[in-house]
C-alpha cells in the first residue's frame, strides 16, 4: 500500500517505547518550590531511600512511576552496582502477582526455575516397612510446594542481582539519573528547628566528600544492618538460634532423583535442603544446597560459623544423602557461605516527629518480605507527599501497624520451622519427639506466610473489617473469599468490549484505588439496584476525589439475555468500558470471592491490590465514607 499523504502527532514516536503509567495528580506545592530555597546550601529532596537492594529498588521505582521526580526523590546506596552473587534467590507467588500487575515478571517467569513440587526425606525405618531396603534415606512423600489459592501455584528461584537489575531498568525509564551508586549515609536525625517541613538530616559520603541533605521522609532499605535503624536506636528484638548452615550453588553431578525438585531432607547424619536453580550461560543448570553444620548447638557458634568450609560443606551434604552421591562439577561452584539462623525484628518500622508523622520509616529484610515492605509503603508515601491523602501522617503510621505485624508473624513462623527442620525425625526436639507428619504439618499451615498469599492486614484507617463475615461465603479466605485486608485473589474473567479473557489483577494497576461492583442480576434492568448504584458511585461519588485516582471496575454475573451498550447503565461505558467483565463464563468470580449473584456487592481494592472495604451494593454510603477517610476530596459530594 502506498501512502499518499499523512499526519503523525508529535507524540506518535512515543508508541515504540513500553507504556509509561501515568503518574499520580498532585495536589501539595509543586516540587521544587518556586520560591528561592533557604539560603543555606543544604539539599533538600521529599523522600531519600537509603540502599539499593530489592526493597529500596522497588520502593524507588514505584515512587517514580507514582510521580515523584528526581528533582524530589533520592535513592544512595554504597554499593557500586547491583548484587553479583548469592543471598536470597527465591521468589513467592505473591511477589509474582505484584511483579506481574507491574509489568515485570515476565523474564522471570521465563528465565527463572519453577518449584511446583516438594519432596520430603527421611531416615530409612528399621521395622521392615522401608520403602527403599537398603537405603539409609527414603522419599516418605512429594506435595505441591504451594497449597494456597494462587495464579502461580510455584516459587521461582533466579538471581537476587538479576531481579535488582529488573526493577533497576524499569527505574531508569521514569528516572533519568537512577540511583546514586558509591553513596554511604554517614548519620541521620529529625530536625524540627532547623527546618520542620523537611526535618530529617542525612549526612552523605560519596567519593571522600560529604554532603547533608534535608528530606520530609527518609526510607532505610538498608537491610540487616541498617545503618538508618541504627543511627536512629532502633534495636532489634528476637534471638539467633546456634544452628549453623552451610550453602553452595553448583552445577551438580549426582544420582540423587529429587535434586530438580525442593527437597528437604532429614537424615541421622543432619539436613539438607535441596533448591533447583535456574539455567546458567553454559546452558547448565545450577543447584543449591542448605547443608546443617554438625556440631552441639552449645558450642560458640561464631567460632563454629568462622571454621565452616567449602569442603566439609560438600562433605556433610555427601554423609545426609548417602548412599547417593552429590558433587559439584569441576569448577561449577558459583558462591557459597556460612550462615546461623535468626530470626529478628525492629522494635517499631517507622520514627515518628512531635506531632506524630512518620518521618524515619524502615524496611525488613529478606527478598520477599522487603519488596512487599516497600508495595505496601510505596503508594502511602506517594499520596502523602502529593497532598492526595486525607490524613498523610494517618496513612503512613498505618504502615507500621501493617508490616510490623506481618513480620512478626513470619518471624514466628520461621522460628518453629527452621528449629524443626534443624532437629532429626524421631529424636527429641524441645522436650517432643519430631515427626515426619508433624514437620509436614507445619510446612502447609505455614504455606499462606511463606507464599505471601495468606497475609491479613488488621482493622485500621485502611481497612474496614466490620461485619464483612456477613457478606461473603462460605469463609474460605485462603480459597480467595473476599476480606478486607487480605489480596485480592487473581480470577480469569472475560471482558465484554472486545471478549477478551483478562486477569483482572492485571487491569487494576498499582497507585489507584478500584471500585469493584459485583452487579446483580437485575443489571439490566433500568430501575434496578444495580444500574441505580452503578450510575451513583460513578456521577456523584467518585467524581469527590481526584481524576485518575480511583478506577472504576464492573463485574457482572450470569443475566438472563444477550445485551449491548444500551442495555446497561451508561456510566459502565463511559468510566469502565475497559474494565466491563463477564464474571462467570471464565471463571466464577461469583463462587471464588463468594458473592450472590442475586445480591452483588461493593468492593474497594487498594493501590497494593488488597482489599479495604466491603458493602451491600444499597450501602454505597459505607464506601464513599472508607474513601474519604483515605483520601483528600476535592469537591463535595
Amino acid at each position: 500500500m502506498t501512502l499518499i499523504t499523512q499526519h503523525a502527532a508529535s507524540h506518535r514516536g512515543l508508541r515504540v517505547l513500553r507504556s509509561f503509567v501515568p503518574p499520580l495528580p498532585r495536589h501539595s506545592p509543586p516540587f521544587p518550590s518556586k520560591d528561592p530555597p533557604p539560603n543555606d546550601g543544604i539539599e533538600r529532596r521529599e523522600v531519600v531511600v537509603v540502599g539499593a537492594g530489592p526493597a529500596g529498588l522497588m520502593l524507588t521505582a514505584l515512587l517514580s512511576r507514582y510521580g515523584l521526580s528526581d528533582d524530589s526523590l533520592l535513592c544512595i546506596d554504597q554499593k557500586p552496582g547491583i548484587l553479583q552473587s548469592g543471598q536470597a534467590d527465591g521468589i513467592q507467588p505473591r511477589t509474582l502477582e505484584v511483579f506481574k500487575t507491574l509489568g515485570l515478571a515476565d523474564e522471570i517467569l521465563t528465565d527463572g526455575c519453577k518449584m511446583y513440587e516438594v519432596a520430603f526425606w527421611n531416615p530409612v525405618e528399621d521395622d521392615g516397612t522401608a520403602r527403599a531396603p537398603g537405603k539409609s534415606i527414603e522419599r516418605t512423600s512429594i506435595s505441591s510446594d504451594i497449597t494456597v489459592a494462587t495464579r502461580f501455584p510455584f516459587e521461582v528461584t533466579i538471581h537476587q542481582g538479576r531481579v535488582e537489575r529488573i526493577l533497576e531498568d524499569d527505574l531508569s525509564r521514569y528516572s533519568p539519573r537512577g540511583v546514586q551508586w558509591s553513596t554511604a549515609l554517614v548519620d541521620v536525625h529529625i530536625d524540627e528547628e532547623g527546618d520542620a517541613e523537611f526535618p530529617v538530616v542525612a549526612c552523605l559520603s560519596a567519593n571522600g566528600e560529604r554532603r547533608t541533605v534535608r528530606a520530609k521522609h527518609l526510607v532505610g532499605a538498608d537491610g540487616a544492618h541498617s545503618v538508618v535503624r541504627q543511627a536512629m536506636r532502633v534495636p532489634l528484638q528476637g534471638e539467633s538460634t546456634d544452628h549453623i548452615w552451610g550453602v553452595a550453588d553448583f552445577v551438580a553431578e549426582t544420582n540423587f532423583p529429587d535434586i530438580r525438585r525442593r527437597t528437604a531432607i532429614h537424615s541421622r547424619a543432619g539436613s539438607v535442603m535441596v533448591i533447583p536453580r535456574e539455567r546458567i550461560a553454559t546452558g547448565e543448570y545450577l543447584t543449591r544446597l542448605y547443608v546443617q553444620v554438625p556440631g552441639a548447638v552449645t558450642e560458640d557458634s561464631r567460632e563454629r560459623r568462622a571454621q565452616v568450609t567449602l569442603k566439609g560443606i560438600l562433605q556433610q551434604a555427601q554423609e545426609a544423602m548417602f548412599p547417593y552421591y552429590v558433587r559439584p562439577r569441576d569448577g561449577s561452584v558459583d558462591w557459597w557461605a556460612a550462615y546461623q539462623i535468626g530470626q529478628r525484628v525492629a522494635t517499631t518500622f517507622d520514627v515518628r516527629d512531635s506531632t506524630g508523622v512518620p518521618r524515619i520509616l524502615i524496611a525488613g529484610d529478606g527478598m520477599n518480605v522487603s519488596m512487599m515492605d516497600s508495595y505496601n509503603l510505596a503508594w502511602k508515601l506517594a499520596l502523602s507527599v502529593q497532598g492526595l491523602a486525607a490524613d498523610g501522617a494517618q496513612l503512613l503510621r498505618s504502615y507500621h501497624e501493617e508490616r510490623y505485624t506481618v513480620a512478626q508473624e513470619l518471624i514466628e513462623f520461621d522460628r518453629t520451622f527452621s528449629s524443626m527442620f534443624s532437629g532429626k525425625i524421631g529424636e527429641s526436639n524441645g522436650g517432643e519427639t519430631l515427626s515426619h507428619d508433624q514437620f509436614l504439618e507445619v510446612f502447609n499451615r505455614g504455606n499462606g506466610f511463606t507464599s505471601g498469599c495468606g497475609i491479613e492486614y488488621g482493622p485500621s484507617t485502611v481497612v474496614d473489617q466490620e461485619d464483612a463475615g456477613l457478606l461473603c461465603e462460605p469463609m474460605d479466605y485462603l480459597g480467595g473469599m473476599l476480606r478486607p485486608g487480605r489480596r485480592l485473589l487473581n480470577v480469569t474473567v472475560k471482558r465484554h468490549a472486545d471478549g477478551s479473557p483478562r486477569d483482572l489483577q492485571d487491569d487494576l494497576f498499582s497507585g489507584r484505588f478500584h471500585l469493584l461492583i459485583f452487579a446483580s442480576t437485575d443489571l439490566l434492568s433500568p430501575v434496578g439496584l444495580s444500574a441505580s448504584i452503578i450510575n451513583a458511585m460513578y456521577h456523584r461519588v467518585l467524581p469527590s476525589f481526584s481524576p485518575g485516582l480511583i478506577e472504576l471496575t464492573v463485574l457482572h454475573p450470569r443475566l438472563s439475555r444477550p445485551f449491548d451498550w444500551e442495555d446497561v447503565p451508561g456510566a459502565i461505558k463511559q468510566g469502565a468500558e475497559m474494565r466491563f467483565y463477564n464474571g462467570v463464563d471464565q471463571q466464577d468470580a461469583y463462587a471464588i470471592y463468594g458473592v450472590p449473584q442475586d445480591r452483588g456487592i461493593l468492593a474497594i481494592v487498594r493501590p497494593d491490590g488488597c482489599v479495604g472495604v466491603l458493602a451491600k451494593l444499597e450501602d454505597p454510603d459505607r464506601v464513599a465514607s472508607y474513601l474519604r477517610g483515605c483520601l483528600r476530596m476535592v469537591k463535595a459530594e
